[in-house]
């Protein structure tokens, strides 16, 4: 006998489908909270618009006048002149380097009645003073490179999931006069999500240029601040390592102390500096060109692989020609003459060229594999790998009897999935 208050099975089936719908749109709608936590607040610090002029800044100034108006004055004629003196601008009265200044920068100061304390930036106009410079008025620059700070403080590595010192003081920073063309994030919106300290050392090319895209970037380069705290109120030790590219490479380091919190911007000012100096010390260097296997079609190749490229093009269409020219001197029995067509392509289809070549390497067998069987593929006169990152892409330097797309094809006969580019190819089993 049924129990009087039992419902019927398909009543009881009801209820438990609506339950479990509503329990999945609690759930749904917990998701959609937690994502946009992620992205929303305060995160965002706009860069400062960046001019061209040429910014001296750290001018330290100490001067005595009739009156704190005078000081002040006698002051920034001062700055002015130990500013046009770091540039090594030829002597100007004080008049005529007052017609170069286009503004002055106040980073700090101490007024008194008759005194002057202050550390000042001095702006050059590189329109009137670039002349009398030389060559340092004008200078190349880099490549667009996307900035990513991190912070590692406490244990915790941040970049933009929340404001912060260091990410403000490269928003502040005048990189109009820098030879780095810096792509600098505000950090607002999809840009914590995008950007973190874990994207620094992943090797996929394939997300990488989906991000430098979206930047409109070439390649990355990443300043890391560590900053440990010796105790509450007392001093910041701030250990900072310049690295770049997507195998997050090493360039240079160095350590700044600041006394107190209070220090702490200048100190991080002070680094920028000096990692602008590393940047472009690399970039004489030759050492931050775009790395070739972000890009295989929308960013030009570099002018010596592309001289490679032309090289071997070249030289497969002299093939080409030949292999026509004495296939149409045996149709028309005149071997005699098309036996001195092939005499000339051999010396120039033995000329070697250099290949980029990326390769998927999930696991230390699949590396050494593929390396094994690129080198045993016919034409290949050696391959040296660039980049290991083993659970991602590779990358190797192949040397190669010919052109691009023979390799391509050289490599397919031997079993190899290929996509090739411009200028690269992308190989995996």
């Amino acid at each position: 006998m049924a129990h009087p208050f039992a419902l019927p099975l398909r009543s009881r089936r009801s209820m438990t489908i609506w339950a479990l719908a509503a329990l999945a749109l609690v759930f749904a709608l917990l998701a959609v909270q937690v994502l946009w936590a992620q992205v929303e607040g305060e995160r965002g610090i706009a860069a400062i618009a960046s001019s061209s002029d040429i910014d001296v800044s750290g001018i330290e100034v100490d001067v005595r006048g009739s009156n704190a108006e005078d000081a002040r004055a006698r002051g920034w004629r001062e700055a002015q002149r130990k500013a046009w003196a770091k540039l090594g601008g030829p002597g100007m009265s004080d008049g005529q380097l007052q017609g170069l200044v286009s503004a002055i920068v106040i980073e700090r100061e101490r007024i008194g009645p008759r005194r002057y304390i202050a550390r000042l930036g001095v702006i050059f106009d590189r329109a009137r003073a670039g002349r009398m410079l030389g060559k340092g008025g004008e200078r190349a620059g880099s490549a667009p490179m996307l900035l990513v700070p991190v912070t590692l403080t406490g244990g915790a590595a941040m970049v933009y999931e929340k404001r912060n010192a260091w990410q403000r003081a490269w928003a502040e920073y005048q990189a109009g006069a820098s030879r780095i063309n810096y792509v600098r994030p505000s950090g607002a919106g999809g840009d914590s999500l995008l950007l973190t300290y874990g994207q620094t050392a992943r090797r996929s090319r394939l997300w990488w240029r989906n991000i430098l895209d979206q930047f409109e970037a070439a390649d990355v380069l990443v300043p890391i601040a560590e900053l440990t705290h010796q105790w509450p109120g007392g001093p910041i030790e701030g250990s900072f390592t310049a690295r770049y590219g997507p195998d997050n490479r090493y360039l240079d380091g160095f350590r700044l102390t600041a006394e107190n919190p209070d220090q702490l911007d200048e100190m991080l000012r002070q680094a920028v500096l000096r990692f602008d100096d590393i940047f472009e010390q690399a970039l004489v260097d030759g050492k931050l060109r775009p790395d070739p296997t972000l890009r295989f079609s929308s960013v030009d190749a570099d002018p010596a692989l592309q001289r490679l490229i032309e090289i071997g093009r070249a030289v497969e269409a002299q093939e080409r020609a030949a292999a026509a020219a004495e296939q149409a001197g045996e149709v028309g029995g005149e071997t005699e003459t098309a036996q001195p067509a092939p005499s000339s392509p051999p010396t120039e289809a033995a000329a070697v060229s250099s290949h980029v070549v990326q390769f998927a390497t999930p696991d230390a067998g699949a590396f050494d594999a593929t390396i094994a069987g690129v080198r045993s593929t016919p034409g290949v006169r050696g391959a040296a790998v660039t980049s290991t990152a083993i659970g991602g892409s590779s990358v190797m330097s192949v040397a190669y009897g010919g052109s691009l797309e023979q390799l391509a094809a050289a490599l397919r006969a031997r079993g190899f999935t290929v996509r090739q580019g411009s200028n690269a190819l992308a190989i995996s089993r």
